[in-house]
């Protein structure tokens, strides 16, 4: 993730997204089986990331505006509390240790992401070019926690997959040219109905997160 990412921008409607409408989210997910917190800000946010995660675990992450926005990837990668995932991967050579860099990258002890986006009734919807964040999320972590702010809740899957293609995708294009030197694409889409119970946790924040 390059240091010099455009800041994160609101959808419109972010601020008719209250407290209570995201508690009703909140409700609608844990009878999905997902456990959900809201909270006010990414401040608190980045607190109840920290109590989640037990010193000392395997954590890998995506890449993402609303864990480097909230300081929450320092935390990950530089408190000393972690083993962290992605400074390993960074240390492997990708032509001749690619099998070790999918290992790592699929099982890890915790996984902490953002979702593109929810439902008003509990789902959550990814999108992704190579798809490497979707298998921890579907499967391959002990535990995901995903941060995930007020602008992304929608009504419905068809307004999902509206913002991200139109909202998402180009902020999302404009920071891949500046972080890699090429654009972003949506190769592969994961919608999240539910889970078992205690293994994904949701932190839903009362202020625009990432995009």
């Amino acid at each position: 993730m390059s240091p010099t990412m455009p800041p994160p921008r609101a959808d419109a409607t972010a601020s008719a997204v209250s407290l209570d409408d995201l508690e009703q989210v909140a409700a609608a997910l844990g009878s999905r089986g997902i456990e959900a917190v809201v909270v006010a800000d990414a401040a608190i946010a980045r607190a109840r990331v920290r109590e989640l995660i037990p010193d000392g675990a395997e954590v890998h992450s995506g890449s993402s505006v609303t864990l480097e926005s909230t300081g929450i990837m320092e935390d990950l990668e530089s408190s000393g509390r972690y083993q962290p995932v992605r400074p390993r991967i960074r240390a492997l050579d990708r032509a001749t240790q690619g099998a070790e860099i999918r290992r790592l990258r699929s099982a890890p002890e915790v996984f902490v992401n953002s979702a593109n986006a929810v439902t008003s009734d509990g789902r959550l919807v990814f999108a992704s070019r190579t798809g490497s964040q979707l298998g921890p999320i579907v499967a391959g972590a002990g535990r995901v926690i995903l941060v995930i702010g007020a602008q992304k809740v929608v009504p419905d899957l068809d307004a999902a997959f509206e913002r991200i293609e139109q909202t998402v995708l180009p902020l999302e294009n404009e920071r891949a040219r500046q972080a890699y030197g090429r654009g972003s694409a949506i190769h592969k889409w994961l919608v999240v109905d539910a889970d078992a119970p205690g293994r994904i946790t949701v932190i839903l924040v009362g202020e625009p997160l990432g995009f």
